[in-house]
């Protein structure tokens, strides 16, 4: 039987692209086909030249040909890059042929059509993104899409946490692709500079930052939206809550008086601006040696349940002291996938369990908006 371009493109369809999550014949990637005897060459244009994951198109058009196509008994596949012109239509048919909308109606649309979670602390040093990374690990491995939106401008740690620090790729001045690893899409101002440079800017800028990541980066099919919040009520605070007006926050605090005590500003802003404290993570809640199972409390007992107890809340999960956790921090392996057996990952994975019972994903359609 011979071999047909048709037959070729046909196959092609079902050859995502790894970042955009869509066919590369939807988007028109295949810039050619070439077919000689039993040989097939395809030409595919990347968004942006370089890309890193050339290896991973190479491997799915090549597995993908000879499983539907026995007669070809070669592949060969070149790479070319898009245009300025061509990244923009790819970008416009990512966002749906409409063209770029404006900053109020997209963040109205985002408040709609992802259940948002804002991860809260009234200090620095508790764990609150080392939470925001477990947990979204924890939510995806329950079977949801999550993404994570670092809003910590100048603290920023999620792209070291995720384990990925490359570049985000940028389709045209309103379409960004977050980057992705452990099945979570993220973006981070750390993903824009290099990990040793300091933002400094001016609260406003803050804003607008935020809001260009909320409407400009292309979330796609996620469920979840977790902001990684910096710690505090300062301005970044005050700017989510005006323009998501419907996130819900988890405080993350240790067992101190001290720490519960500043987290609960946190807590008394956001009854003040409307948001609902989910619950309380209390991380560094005890320590288990190795040579007993006895749990020694560290820094005090009693803290996160009064925190709950003073917002009308609950504690969600009692977070260990483990070495694996701040391990997995920093190399880029969250312990809710490196360790996934350790008291950390399973306090982890319970607390998940019940955020998606306190905040279930929403129902959304364009006709529907929210249900």
């Amino acid at each position: 039987m011979a071999i047909t371009r048709e037959a070729v493109m046909e196959v092609l369809k079902g050859v995502m692209d790894p970042e955009l999550h869509r066919s590369v014949v939807d988007l028109n990637m295949v810039k050619d086909i070439a077919i000689e005897d039993t040989a097939v060459a395809v030409t595919i244009n990347l968004t942006v030249p370089g890309c890193p994951l050339k290896a991973t198109f190479q491997r799915d058009v090549d597995q993908k040909i000879r499983e539907a196509i026995p007669e070809v008994t070669a592949v060969q596949v070149n790479f070319g890059s898009m245009s300025d012109t061509e990244r923009a239509e790819v970008a416009n048919k990512m966002r749906g042929g409409g063209g770029a909308p404006t900053p109020t109606a997209a963040t109205a649309q985002i408040a709609a059509k992802y259940r948002i979670i804002g991860i809260a602390s009234g200090k620095g040093g508790v764990g609150k993104s080392t939470s925001t990374v477990n947990l979204a690990v924890a939510m995806s491995k329950l079977g949801y899409k999550v993404g994570v939106l670092d809003c910590d401008i100048y603290g920023f740690s999620i792209p070291r946490m995720m384990g990925n620090m490359n570049r985000p790729v940028v389709l045209d001045e309103n379409t960004i692709v977050p980057l992705e690893n452990h099945g979570i899409r993220f973006i981070s101002a750390g993903s824009l500079v290099d990990e040793d440079t300091p933002i400094i800017w001016r609260g406003p800028m803050l804003g607008k930052m935020l809001e260009q990541f909320l409407t400009n980066v292309l979330w796609g099919d996620i469920q979840y939206l977790l902001l990684d919040l910096p710690p505090g009520t300062g301005d970044v605070a005050l700017s989510i809550a005006q323009m998501l007006p419907r996130t819900d926050l988890v405080i993350v605090t240790t067992p101190q008086a001290a720490a519960a005590q500043v987290a609960s500003r946190v807590g008394n802003m956001a009854q003040r601006t409307n948001q609902k404290v989910l619950g309380i993570i209390e991380n560094m809640a005890y320590f288990v040696c190795d040579n007993c199972t006895k749990e020694h409390h560290i820094f005090g007992k009693g803290g996160a349940e009064a925190l709950a107890h003073n917002l009308s809340t609950e504690v969600i999960a009692r977070i260990p002291l483990e070495g694996e956790v701040r391990l997995g921090g920093d190399v880029g392996d969250p312990v809710t996938i490196d360790q996934p057996d350790s008291l950390a990952a399973k306090a982890y994975l319970e607390a998940a369990e019940r955020l998606v019972k306190l905040a279930p994903p929403p129902v959304y359609s364009e006709e529907l908006k929210l249900v």
